[in-house]
């Protein structure tokens, strides 16, 4: 696989550029173990080199970042962004979703496969370039790409075209190092006559200035945020998992959810409680040499 452009991702909380030049980690990981990237990479304890090999897996194995990228809809998550949306698309809950894909930058579409194909193993895109293949793979499925020449990536101005190509019911994906766009959404969303769902993701890295931009979501994953977990958390009304929880914060958003969860096929258990986030001991990721496990319940 031979990567086309320049890219930066964050991944366990590394910054990281991959080019033609190889992968490299510009930044020491937060994380020092994740049980969705032991899951998915083998991972037992992060370090620079983990990162290196996790995201050289991706390239090989999957094209990320590569011509010939994969678009493999498969469900990877239980309680994923991509996931739900697909399923909000299908049945006809939202008409198209704003994503981000790399070597295109931000999508809108109404192909709920395509939402799914772009976010399976996708991790928070900082910045990306334009990979021709790419793009056109994106197109011929049915979505548009808001910057073909630069492969941009503007979630509001995403949201915006998604308006001026006539949906109104509209489901964005917002990363936590973006989370200034959740108040621009907000703030011209009732002008627009239009309804935006808010899905707020890739939050391991945000600080305390975020919590007031990401509280305007529909929804948010938790990622390995100890903030999340302490000032998101107890705001929500539903609670989907324990190791990397999502935290459902509108009814619009409870709403939505429960539609995924009765087109869900594993298993689940469901129960009341008087206090959210709901924790469990020796679950979730671990945070580099600051917190462990139990700690994120202080």
């Amino acid at each position: 696989m031979r990567v086309k452009g320049e890219h930066e991702i964050y991944c366990c909380g590394a910054r990281v550029r991959i080019s033609e030049r190889g992968v490299e980690v510009l930044t020491e990981p937060t994380v020092e173990y994740c049980p969705l990237h032991e899951a998915l990479y083998g991972t037992k304890q992060i370090d620079v080199e983990a990162v290196r090999k996790s995201v050289e897996m991706k390239i090989a194995g999957f094209g990320f970042c590569c011509g010939n990228r994969a678009f493999d809809s498969e469900p990877v998550v239980a309680y994923g962004a991509s996931e739900m949306m697909r399923v909000w698309l299908e049945k006809r809950l939202i008409d198209c979703a704003v994503v981000v894909c790399e070597g295109a930058g931000t999508v809108i579409t109404s192909n709920g496969e395509l939402v799914q194909a772009i976010g399976a193993r996708l991790t928070g895109i900082i910045k990306t370039s334009p990979i021709r293949e790419t793009i056109e793979r994106v197109e011929a499925d049915g979505g548009t790409v808001l910057d073909k020449n630069g492969a941009r990536i503007d979630q509001v101005e995403g949201v915006r075209r998604a308006f001026d190509l006539g949906f109104k019911r509209v489901a964005v994906s917002v990363a936590g190092f973006q989370a200034k766009a959740i108040s621009e959404i907000r703030a011209f969303e009732a002008g627009a006559k239009a309804d935006v769902l808010i899905f707020s993701v890739c939050n391991t890295c945000v600080g305390s200035a975020d919590v007031k931009h990401i509280a305007k979501a529909d929804i948010a994953c938790a990622s390995a945020s100890r903030i999340l977990r302490n000032e998101i958390g107890k705001r929500a009304l539903l609670q989907l998992g324990m190791t990397i929880p999502v935290y459902v914060l509108t009814e619009k958003g409870k709403r939505l959810v429960l539609v995924y969860l009765a087109e869900f096929k594993d298993k689940l258990v469901v129960f009341r409680t008087g206090k959210l986030p709901y924790y469990a001991e020796n679950k979730g990721p671990r945070l580099m040499g600051l917190f462990t496990t139990k700690s994120l319940k202080c």
